[in-house]
C-alpha cells in the first residue's frame, strides 16, 4: 500500500494512451469561445452601469432632501397668524425640525382652509367651526407669549405642536363633514329621483 507516486506517474505516462481525433482542435474552439464571451458581458455592463451612474447623479442633483422648501405663496393664509419678525422666539426659531414641523402643520391647516367647500347648507357649521379654529389660534399665541416669556421648555414646545395638530384635526373633521352632508344630500337627490 505504501507505494511512490511518482512510481505510479511513470507507470501511467508510459501506457501512451492516444486521444481521439481532432480533440485539440475541439478545445482550442472552446477555448477560444470562452475567451471572447467575457469582452461581451464586459460590453453589455458599461452601458448599464453609465446609466446607473448618471440617474444617480441627476436623483441628487434634482431631488435634495433636506433642502426642500415649502411655496412661499398659500392659497389662504389665516388673518390671525402671527408675523414672526417681531414676537421674538417662535417654535421653529428653536430647530429646523421644529421649522420643518411648523411649516408643516401651517402648510397643511392653509391648504385645508383653501379646499373648504362652503354652501348654504353647511355654512352655519363651518362658522362654528372657524370659532373653534379661531380659540385655537388664540391660545397659541398665548403659547407663543409664553415661549418668549419663559423660554423654550419641553411643555410649551409639546403645547404649541398639540396645538397646530389639534386645529389641522378640526380641519379635517369639519372637511368630513361636509363630504358626509354633500353624499347624503347626494343620495337624498338620487333617492327622489327614482
Amino acid at each position: 500500500m505504501g507505494r511512490d507516486l511518482r512510481e505510479l506517474l511513470k507507470e501511467d505516462a508510459g501506457r501512451g494512451k492516444q486521444m481521439r481525433e481532432g480533440h485539440e482542435e475541439r478545445f482550442l474552439e472552446k477555448l477560444d469561445l470562452a475567451q471572447k464571451r467575457p469582452a461581451q458581458d464586459r460590453k453589455f455592463w458599461w452601458p448599464v452601469a453609465a446609466s446607473v451612474v448618471v440617474l444617480l447623479g441627476l436623483g441628487i442633483l434634482f431631488f435634495p432632501m433636506e433642502d426642500r422648501v415649502l411655496p412661499e405663496e398659500q392659497p389662504v393664509v389665516l388673518e390671525e397668524q402671527p408675523v414672526q419678525t417681531n414676537q421674538g422666539i417662535s417654535l421653529g426659531d428653536l430647530s429646523p425640525d421644529l421649522q420643518k414641523l411648523e411649516n408643516f402643520y401651517l402648510a397643511s391647516i392653509n391648504m385645508e382652509l383653501a379646499e373648504l367647500e362652503i354652501s348654504e347648507e353647511n355654512q352655519v357649521m363651518v362658522s362654528e367651526y372657524m370659532d373653534r379654529l379661531a380659540t385655537l389660534n388664540d391660545a397659541y399665541k398665548e403659547l407663543q407669549k409664553e415661549l418668549n416669556d419663559l423660554g423654550p421648555n419641553d411643555q410649551t414646545i409639546e403645547a404649541l405642536i398639540y396645538n397646530l395638530q389639534m386645529r389641522l384635526d378640526l380641519l379635517y373633521k369639519l372637511r368630513d363633514k361636509i363630504n358626509y352632508l354633500k353624499s347624503s344630500k347626494n343620495e337624498t337627490v338620487t333617492s327622489h329621483s327614482i
